[in-house]
């Protein structure tokens, strides 16, 4: 009687290694960056990652025919739960931000959510109407209009960051979905420039830019967070002070463990270990980005419009939150997809992880 062997497709092995490799990783350093604060946020992150994986089974249970059909609902379900959140009485604020709804032993970030419902709407759009976008530019304002619609509403819980995100992934798949150039740039320095005015509107907004031009200018106001993470760099050095070893988090670097996470790896591991974190999760992206080439070269346009917006938005997120952490932008609250605390974060990061996947078998059967 001979026995079948169930061999997973090599673009399958080359997502889920990186992946698990990345999940283990910072579930370690949140042990690490966690333990000088009240509360074990170690097995609160364990409940997250089992949360995790079961919204990737029920991402990986639908066939994207389904997801394909439900399109509009993805960008629906989005704009009605970003909309709750500025409700009075139904948003949740933190640290004078109210980007949450309280649920019953939960707190649901709307925006993580709409992450995943504008990818699956962007892709059913544009799957739908490609030819139509190449032949008339004008036909890409239909979705530009609806995810303004969104960005709109997240900018004034305020995260302008999250927002930022939003609009570049999507104008970036927009481009490759054959929008015309010039109307991507006009889209981009046309939102470059209304982020531009936002800051220039709020005073909180326009201090973080200041300290964030010279955070030695205040090391114990808005330039505060900074400093203490350019010193958690400078600590660690080439090859860190061990894990475990680091100072900064202990009460120094405000959210070590979330923001500022990537801080406490340099600090630990070294400039050596924060690069080999940085080319894992570029080989990552560049997994992902190749098999939405594949799936558009095998006709496939919705499962590769879902892995290229996947693709940027893991890939822009990454780079915010290390450019903030070194400094070389203003500081944001965004997460390191994976690596950072946070249920929210990690949940719907791995649910979009989960489409890729879905994505790649699909291409690859």
């Amino acid at each position: 009687m001979s026995t079948r062997v169930v061999q997973l497709p090599r673009e399958s092995l080359l997502l889920l290694v990186p992946w698990l490799i990345l999940l283990i990783f910072g579930t370690v350093m949140v042990g690490s960056a966690s333990v000088a604060m009240s509360g074990d946020f170690l097995s609160r992150q364990w409940v997250n990652l089992c949360t995790s994986i079961f919204s990737m089974a029920i991402v990986l249970a639908m066939p994207l025919s389904v997801w394909r059909r439900s399109y509009s609902l993805g960008w629906l379900v989005s704009w009605i739960l970003v909309a709750l959140v500025l409700v009075p009485g139904v948003g949740h604020e933190v640290k004078g931000a109210t980007r949450w709804i309280r649920l019953p032993g939960f707190n649901l970030q709307a925006v993580e959510v709409a992450k995943f419902g504008l990818m699956i709407y962007l892709a059913g759009y544009l799957a739908r109407n490609h030819e139509q976008i190449q032949q008339s530019p004008l036909r890409i304002f239909i979705p530009l209009g609806a995810i303004f619609a969104i960005c709109g509403l997240v900018v004034a819980q305020p995260d302008l960051g999250s927002a930022a995100v939003l609009l570049a992934a999507t104008l970036s798949v927009l481009f490759l979905a054959g929008a015309k150039l010039r109307f991507v740039l006009l889209m981009l320095v046309g939102g470059g420039l209304l982020f531009a005015l936002m800051v220039w509107l709020e005073p909180f907004r326009m201090r973080r830019m200041i300290a964030f031009t010279d955070p030695w200018a205040v090391p114990f106001d808005n330039g505060y967070q900074l400093v203490q993470a350019l010193i958690a760099f400078g600590r660690g050095e080439l090859f860190g002070l061990g894990l475990g070893e680091g100072i900064q988090k202990l009460s120094y670097l405000p959210e070590a463990h979330n923001d500022f996470i990537f801080a406490v790896i340099a600090e630990e591991l070294g400039s050596v270990g924060a690069i080999a974190l940085i080319a894992l999760y570029s080989f990552f992206v560049l997994v992902v980005l190749s098999v939405a080439k594949r799936c558009l070269l095998a006709g496939n346009r919705f499962a590769a419009y879902c892995c290229y917006f996947a693709g940027f938005i893991f890939a822009y997120q990454f780079l915010v939150n290390v450019g903030v952490n070194v400094g070389v932008l203003p500081t944001k609250g965004l997460t390191l997809p994976f690596i950072s605390y946070g249920g929210n974060s990690l949940i719907i990061s791995c649910a979009l992880f989960a489409m890729v996947l879905r994505c790649s078998w699909a291409e690859e059967s």
